[in-house]
């Protein structure tokens, strides 16, 4: 029984020792003796039975927390702030409820929180970016310890969105996607959208598209959606499919979404241009034959028109569609014009033959070979004449729809310019065909062209 007591003693005693340890550090830190404090705290936390406790660790980051406002000692103790990160880290590991905080306060979690926001507004300020992420990293991790354990006087708000977006907006200045999107990702997803934040969620989107992560970008791009419903996301959907998607992937993605009635008069006219400019892309067109280049542009066409059936006050689609028929039309002309051409060189190299018999045997001979080439031009006209009057048709759309405007744009007023140069040569055109051939055909033509031609840089 002896030895027990004797035991029981010597417990005691060590617990006395501990607890006076603990005291002068108190003592110190009511003083305002820090340096002194410290030492106490040191000697204390030596003690591998000390480290067990929480206390220590408590009081350990306290002292050193406190230390890193004091200029002087900062830098006579260089690991200052690692070593006081390091002791709260421990405090948390063995004191996971924070007990010793709330039952002797978290000035050391204020003081690390300071000591990082207040360093990241400097070096923010100093566009020091790197800095000012380690700094706002603190500011964050610290604050976050505040909120989430309500040690603050308001108990209402998750987090410190300040420091947060402060963080974000650092590691985006400093090239550090990664950095700047997992602060930017909890401002998201805590849907945050007070004035000034629509260019987090952009960021957010932006990136993970340029890095070609397809389920962050989605799960963003939907976030974002719901956050601003009046932004206009679906750019950045058909911006990821272009630049992400195989052609044959993008036609499979079009196609569904159309037949499930799923696409915007929007994504009908960013399809259509892609579509479109498989013609004339230089790392796509050499992939497919002309057969094919003249497929997918007539699908980029027809996606254009079901746009303009969404929305017949759509301009920009009705003028795409209007200036791929007059294409088709340019290019068959052309053909007319080498056609013509051709039969005029051919016809410079006929001989001048004064004999009848000859002549009539000589004509023959060049007829033989300009008559095939004649009637191909006779082939042309209908082609012509259906592209011709398409293109009329939508570009005359057009031009209603821009002259009707009270208000137009830098779009408008060029597409205007563009619509009417376009109906004016059209119609001339037609008119010469009538040369002579129906004159109140002709009439008509004729003052339909002058309609347009008059019309010209009056938009």
């Amino acid at each position: 029984m002896k030895k027990l007591q004797l035991l029981s003693i010597i417990v005691l005693i060590a617990l006395g020792t501990n607890a006076q340890d603990f005291k002068k550090v108190q003592t110190n830190l009511l003083l305002n003796k820090f340096e002194d404090a410290k030492t106490e705290i040191d000697k204390v936390s030596a003690d591998p039975k000390a480290q067990a406790k929480a206390e220590t660790w408590y009081y350990k980051s306290r002292v050193y927390a406190t230390l890193i406002k004091d200029p002087v000692a900062f830098k006579k103790y260089p690991t200052l702030v690692a070593d006081a990160d390091a002791a709260f880290q421990k405090l948390m590991e063995v004191d996971p409820a924070l007990v010793q905080i709330k039952d002797k306060g978290s000035d050391a979690i204020y003081d690390m929180y300071s000591y990082g926001f207040n360093n990241g507004i400097r070096a923010f300020n100093g566009k020091i970016w790197d800095s000012a992420c380690t700094y706002f990293a603190y500011a964050v991790t610290y604050s976050d310890v505040l909120f989430k354990n309500k040690l603050t006087k308001d108990q209402t708000m998750a987090f410190d969105t300040t420091s947060i977006l402060y963080a974000g907006y650092s590691g985006q200045n400093a090239s550090k996607p990664d950095f700047a999107c997992k602060y930017y990702a909890r401002l998201a997803e805590s849907k945050v959208t007070s004035e000034g934040y629509l260019d987090v969620y952009k960021y957010l989107v932006i990136t993970y598209m340029n890095d070609k992560k397809e389920a962050e970008f989605r799960k963003y791009l939907a976030i974002s959606r719901a956050a601003y419903p009046k932004e206009n996301w679906e750019d950045y959907e058909i911006e990821y499919i272009d630049r992400n998607f195989s052609l044959a992937d993008k036609v499979a993605y079009y196609d569904k979404a159309d037949a499930a009635g799923n696409m915007t008069e929007m994504q009908y006219l960013q399809f259509g241009e892609i579509f479109v400019n498989v013609k004339h892309d230089s790392k796509e067109k050499d992939k497919y034959d002309s057969t094919q280049l003249d497929g997918y542009e007539k699908k980029g066409v027809e996606a254009y028109k079901k746009g303009f059936a969404k929305n017949n006050q759509n301009a920009i689609a009705s003028y795409n569609v209007g200036v791929i028929y007059y294409n088709y039309f340019g290019l068959l002309d052309d053909k007319v014009a080498a056609n013509i051409k051709q039969v005029q060189t051919i016809n410079s190299t006929k001989p001048v033959e004064k004999d009848p018999k000859k002549k009539a045997a000589l004509d023959a001979k060049f007829k033989a070979q300009t008559d095939p080439i004649l009637k191909l031009n006779v082939d042309l006209l209908k082609p012509i004449n259906e592209n011709i009057d398409q293109a009329t048709d939508w570009l005359e759309k057009t031009y209603a729809i821009v002259k009707a405007k009270t208000t137009r744009t830098s779009t408008d007023k060029s597409i205007g310019n563009k619509t009417v140069d376009f109906l004016a040569n059209m119609y001339q055109y037609k008119r010469d065909l009538v040369r002579g051939k129906d004159p109140k055909a002709y009439d008509a033509l004729d003052a339909k062209y002058k309609i347009y031609d008059g019309e010209h840089d009056k938009f």
